[in-house]
C-alpha cells in the first residue's frame, strides 16, 4: 500500500493522472504524518465509528481514517479526483467515495441509510474559502453528528473559540458555540501541505452538545439579533438591531430590553455572551406581545 503522506507518493499519483490543482476548490493536500496522527487521535476515531470526510483530495487522510474507523464516506466535489481516489482507496473495503457538493448532501439521510441513524463523526481538511458555510451547514442540518474535527485557517479557528470582548469574537463564535464546544488541538504550518498555502492552519475539534447550552424561545430570532449586532461592529447593539432589515424593533425597545437585563443602553455586541444574547432575544420576543 502506497501511503500518500509520503510526498514522493503524492507527486507520483498526481503526475500519473496529470492532476492540476484548482484554486476554486482550495486544494491543499496534507503531507505530514504527525499531523494526520494528531487528527485521528483528537477525533477519537475507533472501529465502531462511521466517519464522514469532507474533501478527501487524493485520499491521504482517508487512508488513515480507514485504518481506524469502521466505515468512511469520503465526499469529494472535484470529478477529476474521483479516479485517483478509486485507485488510492482500492485496498480499503470500508471506504466509500461520494461525488457531490457536501452543501447539497442530505447528511441526516446518509447517517440513516449507512449507519442506522446513529451518530457520526466528521473529519475534514476544509477548503478555506467555504469553511463557515460547511460547518454551519453541518450543525443546522440536525444530522446526528457527535463531533467535527477539521483543519481550517488559523484565524478562523481562533474566531470559533473566541470569548466576548476580543476582536476575534463575533457572529461565527456565537453560532459555533451554540452547537458545540470548540477546542484548538493543533497548529499546522504551511510546509505540511502540498502546495503550501499562504496562511497558517489549525485543527479544531467541535464536540457537539446534546442540547444547546442556553435557552432561547426563538432560535432564528436570536441569530438574527446576533448578526445585526455584528454587521457594523462600531455601532452600538441597539443601533445595529433597530436598523436591521427584517427585525421589527425600535432603538428604544432594544435599549429597554438591555436595561431590563442590567446591561448598558450603548453596549456593543462584542461584549455580550451567548447566554446574554439568548436572554436579550427572549426579552425582545416578549416585548412584541406586550
Amino acid at each position: 500500500m502506497a501511503y500518500l503522506v509520503n510526498p514522493q507518493n503524492t507527486v507520483a499519483i498526481l503526475q500519473k493522472y496529470n492532476f492540476r490543482f484548482q484554486k476554486k476548490f482550495g486544494q491543499n493536500f496534507l503531507i505530514d504524518s504527525h499531523v494526520l496522527d494528531k487528527i485521528i487521535r483528537e477525533a477519537d476515531i475507533g472501529p465502531e465509528d462511521f466517519v464522514l470526510e469532507i474533501g478527501p483530495g487524493i485520499g491521504t487522510m482517508t487512508q488513515y481514517l480507514c485504518e481506524h474507523a469502521g466505515h468512511v464516506a469520503a465526499v469529494e466535489i472535484d470529478k477529476n479526483l474521483i479516479p485517483i481516489l478509486t485507485e488510492t482507496l482500492a485496498g480499503y473495503p470500508n471506504a466509500e467515495i461520494i461525488h457531490v457538493d457536501v452543501l447539497k448532501l442530505d447528511i441526516a439521510e446518509l447517517a440513516r441509510q449507512k449507519n442506522g441513524g446513529r451518530s457520526i463523526k466528521v473529519v475534514a481538511n476544509l477548503p478555506y474559502y467555504i469553511t463557515t458555510p460547511i460547518i454551519m451547514g453541518l450543525f443546522e442540518s440536525r444530522a446526528p453528528i457527535r463531533s467535527v474535527t477539521v483543519m481550517v485557517q488559523k484565524e478562523v479557528a481562533e474566531r470559533m473559540r473566541a470569548k466576548p470582548g476580543g476582536k476575534e469574537y463575533g457572529a461565527l463564535s456565537l453560532a459555533v458555540q451554540y452547537y458545540a464546544q470548540p477546542e484548538i488541538v493543533a497548529n499546522v504550518p504551511p510546509n505540511c501541505f502540498m502546495p503550501r498555502p499562504a496562511v497558517a492552519s489549525s485543527v479544531i475539534r467541535l464536540a457537539r452538545y446534546a442540547s444547546p447550552p442556553v435557552d432561547t424561545e426563538d432560535e432564528r430570532l436570536m441569530f438574527a439579533v446576533i448578526r445585526a449586532s455584528f454587521n457594523q461592529r462600531r455601532k452600538t447593539l441597539a443601533n445595529g438591531v433597530s436598523h436591521a432589515a427584517g427585525l421589527p424593533f425600535s432603538k428604544e425597545q432594544v435599549q429597554q430590553a438591555l436595561k431590563q437585563l442590567g446591561l448598558l443602553a450603548d453596549i456593543r455586541g462584542e461584549k455580550l455572551s451567548l447566554m446574554q444574547f439568548a436572554a436579550l432575544s427572549n426579552q425582545l420576543k416578549n416585548s412584541l406581545t406586550e
